[in-house]
């Protein structure tokens, strides 16, 4: 499928023209699309030159291992603050790197919670709020993915 080299993509209240070029000439599939919030499309883009095969791997391999670690962040319960510190810090360079900033930003959060020695209660409440942006973020993924 090809897209023209620049797009005009509607983001929200303001339009504007993007030059969304891979290495082909192509413009990423999923740049062209209106922009979910809890996905930055245009930095994966870049960060994958516009590879949409690529883009694909990486938003499931994304969406895999979020699951994986708010599973295990869950279980951890109040042990073990250096492993859930490690969970959230990998989970954070995993966000940053596919554009969920909102998912990096409740990681660095609760790694900072935990880092600063926070009563439970306040692990717990960045902890919710680290779960809702990782679902969030799948849910983009789901739909960017059902469209690709």
């Amino acid at each position: 499928m090809s897209f023209p080299a620049l797009q005009q993509l509607d983001l929200g209240s303001k339009s504007t023209t993007l030059n969304l070029t891979g290495t082909s000439g192509e413009a990423s599939v999923f740049a062209a699309r209106r922009l979910p919030p809890a996905i930055d499309l245009v930095h994966l883009s870049r960060q994958t030159m516009g590879d949409r095969e690529l883009e694909i791997e990486l938003l499931q391999m994304f969406d895999h291992q979020a699951t994986l670690v708010l599973l295990r962040l869950r279980g951890h319960g109040q042990g073990a603050t250096q492993d859930r510190c490690d969970l959230a810090h990998k989970l954070k360079g995993s966000a940053r790197a596919i554009g969920a900033v909102d998912v990096a930003a409740a990681a660095q959060a609760y790694e900072d919670s935990l880092l600063a020695g926070h009563a439970m209660a306040a692990s717990d409440i960045a902890l919710a709020a680290l779960s809702t942006r990782i679902e969030e973020a799948r849910a983009a993924i789901l739909q960017l993915l059902e469209g690709a």
